[in-house]
Order: C-alpha cells, then structure tokens, then sequence
C-alpha cells in the first residue's frame, strides 16, 4: 500500500512460537488448474458443512496482529475462549503488523499464522499465491456483507477473503474552526480565497500520488487490472485532463502549501497554515496544536471543468485472513467472525479508538465525538478502495504532482498525463 505515513513497523519476534523460516524467495502464482479449483472448491465446501457445532476438540491456532494490538488480543482470545467451552482452544499470539503481514506470511505459509491481521491492498498478492482461505459459510458472508462495511475492499471477483475490522486508514481535512467556518470548508475555491486574503495556507502533499488521486477520482477517474495484470487508469481522458488543469490551478494558487504531515504540524503551530489533507494518525497532534479551534471534515468540493466536483480519496481498510494451509479452518474462521464482531470492534475502538467498520459501532455516540473519525466516515461515500492499484501508479502519479508544485510548465497538462498513463500502464514485475 502507498502509504507515506507513520506506521508501526511491527517486530516479526513470536510469542510463545517458535521463529519463521528463513525468507525463501516467492514466484508468481501459476494458474490453478481445473483439478486445483475442484480441490479448493471442496475445502471451502467442507467448511461451510463442518459450520455445524462441533463439541469436545482441541484446537491449537496462530494469531498474528500487531504490537499495538496485543492487550486487546488477549483480552478478545480470553473472551472467545468463555464463548465457546464446548472446546479447548489453544491460541497463541504473534507480533506481525498489518504491513508486514504478506511479506511474512509469504515466507512460509505453512508456518505463518492461522488467522492474521492484513491491509485489504495486500489481498490480491495473498490471493495470487493461494495464502488465503475463501470465506463462505452463511453466518460469516452475512456479518460481512450486512454488518459491516469493506465488504468490497475483501473481495476479488466473487469470492470474499477477509473479515474487515478497521475503515480508518484513508484521509480528510483537518482544519482551524477560528478561521474557517462549517460552511467555507465545503468549497476549496472559497478556502483558498479567504486563505489567501489574510496570508495563510491550505496543505496537500500534491506530490503524493495517495493524495493527487482525489481530483481523478472527483472527475470519473477509474483503477483497473486488465486480464494481463496491466493497470489501466484514464487520467488523459478529457475528464482527466480537466483534473490535471484543476490540480495545476491549485497548486498555482499563493495559498497552496505542499509538505510532509510534520511540515504542515509545524506550520500549523506557527499559525501559518489553516486547513490541511491528512488521517486519523495526526488526530493527536493537531488537536493539541489547535485547541478549541480544533475541527475536522470530509474534503471540500473543487472547480474541475467549470462545476463543483467533490473531491475522492483512497479507502483502506483492514482485516483477518484465515490461512488457506490452516489445519483448522471452522475454528480459524470462528476466531477471525469473533474478532470481527460488534462487540469486539466496540472493545478495539475502546481500547485502541480504532475506526470501526461495523456500522453500528461506527454509528455509536463514541464515534460520533471522536473529530477525526467523524470526518473519515463522512468522506467514505467518496471513497475507493485499493484493490486495483498497482505499484505501478505511484511513481508515475508522484512525478506529475512534483511537476505540478514546481510549476514547471514547460508541457502541456494533456502531455504530462500522457506520459504518465503511458508509464502506469505497464507490466508490474514480480514481487521476489
């Protein structure tokens, strides 16, 4: 995932597992074959049969999740271990975050966790090395599909991989309520303008393909993977373009203020900046920097073509994978349901103010105050997942947002999409 924010680097250190196998190196997953697709057909049918309630087993099951996450682990392994006394289960937890999750898994799927802890832009390399297990009993697809949102973030073609935990990893706009109303902080036109009156600045990091994708995303900009594995966006379309004239005027504009999250911290501090574009990480932080002005919000509407476009965003979610080698898989996608639930998202936002994606628990009071996720919920019906974006995008997405803060003109805007779909669309090399 492009992400060029904080994240926790988790340890890969096991608790009370042994170490993961020396890193092996990875190939591209072959086609599976009519014999394979039987095969798995008939695992996954097993497991929708063997959801009738089993009595007096022993499981043993692996459980990674980040080291942030451990406290709520054991207090939710505890929990499922009283729900459920017609068996013993023996869970063992692991300190592997989210980003590292695929990496590790990877290794050597034989000896990675049961059940873990995965960003859903990391499921379609999961899924291409048949890593994870397809979730198909009634009661999971119905917790997944009516409960809760990500639904589409855990999907790749009609099978669903994932029980999705957290929405929280996408982006809004922080601002000073002092200065900016309720009402200005809806138009960009408006922010600017009033920014610009008292010398001030609006941040986004332009050169941030995460960031630039809002005004193609606003203007009907698509992600796709062709049959090939080949990218394919339309940002040099005639929508495209007239995003790329809307990102130029921006950054154009003597309000515009472009930076790294602590460089726009600082010049918030300083008084300098008023409104930015950032996540839920920063909550901390710009609320102690703001005080009483401290407010936050969906991102505003911008002028693309002469009408009012609201601005996209990326959407990232997170969630439990049940590994397709586990030799347990009902009492894996047991683990990974309980995890998953209201009650348990509810304790995880408790403990870890985690965004939920249960909608209940993000509809809850306890949200509701929380500023930042407030804001991100608000933004999420403008929101995509990252499922069909490759690696391929970012470079290519970077450079035109570098192009556009320089204010390097010597191209045409229609010429630099051009170039920068041409080196998009392009085949992704193997991951070793």
């Amino acid at each position: 995932m492009k992400k060029l924010f904080s994240v926790l680097l988790a340890s890969s250190m096991m608790l009370g597992l042994v170490a993961c196998a020396p890193k092996q190196e990875t190939k591209p997953a072959a086609k599976e074959t009519k014999a394979e697709a039987k095969k798995n057909d008939k695992k996954a049918d097993e497991t929708k049969a063997e959801a009738t309630k089993v009595t007096g087993q022993k499981y043993s099951l692996k459980l990674w999740g980040s080291q942030d996450d451990q406290e709520f682990l054991k207090e939710r392994v505890k929990a499922f271990q009283e729900a459920n006394k017609d068996n013993e289960y023996d869970i063992q937890l692991g300190v592997v975050g989210e980003p590292d999750a695929q990496t590790k898994v990877l290794e050597d799927v034989d000896a990675a966790a049961d059940v873990f802890a995965y960003p859903n832009d990391q499921m379609r390399g999961l899924v291409e090395a048949k890593a994870l297990y397809k979730i198909s009993r009634p009661d999971d697809l119905k917790q997944i599909k009516e409960e809760g949102t990500g639904l589409e973030a855990f999907t790749m073609g009609e099978n669903v991989y994932g029980f999705p935990f957290a929405a929280d990893n996408g982006y809004f706009l922080y601002y000073d309520s002092r200065f900016f109303s309720a009402d200005d902080v809806k138009d960009l036109d408006k922010m600017l303008e009033k920014a610009k009156a008292a010398n001030k600045k609006v941040g986004m990091d332009i050169s941030n393909g995460w960031y630039i994708a809002s005004f193609f995303l606003a203007n009907g900009g698509k992600f796709e993977v062709d049959k090939d594995g080949i990218q394919k966006v339309n940002f040099n379309d005639e929508n495209g373009v007239a995003a790329g004239e809307a990102i130029k005027a921006f950054t154009a504009n003597e309000a515009f203020m472009t930076g790294t999250d602590d460089e726009f911290k600082a010049a918030l501090k300083d008084g300098k900046l008023v409104a930015f574009v950032s996540g839920t990480w920063n909550a901390a932080d710009v609320k102690g920097i703001l005080g009483e002005g401290y407010a936050a919000t969906k991102l505003p509407e911008a002028t693309i073509a002469g009408q009012k476009k609201q601005l996209g965003s990326f959407a990232g979610y997170k969630g439990y994978g049940v590994n397709a080698h586990t030799k347990s898989p009902v009492a894996a996608m047991d683990l990974a349901r309980f995890l998953t639930s209201e009650e348990s998202q509810a304790k995880r936002f408790e403990m870890r103010q985690t965004g939920p994606a249960n909608k209940k628990v993000a509809a809850s009071e306890a949200v509701k105050k929380d500023v930042a996720l407030a804001a991100l919920i608000a933004q999420q019906p403008f929101a995509v997942s990252q499922n069909d974006v490759l690696g391929t995008y970012w470079g290519p997405a970077e450079a035109f947002g570098t192009t556009m803060e320089a204010k390097d003109y010597s191209k045409s805007v229609k010429e630099l999409l051009d170039e920068m779909v041409k080196q998009i669309q392009v085949k992704q090399e193997a991951k070793k």
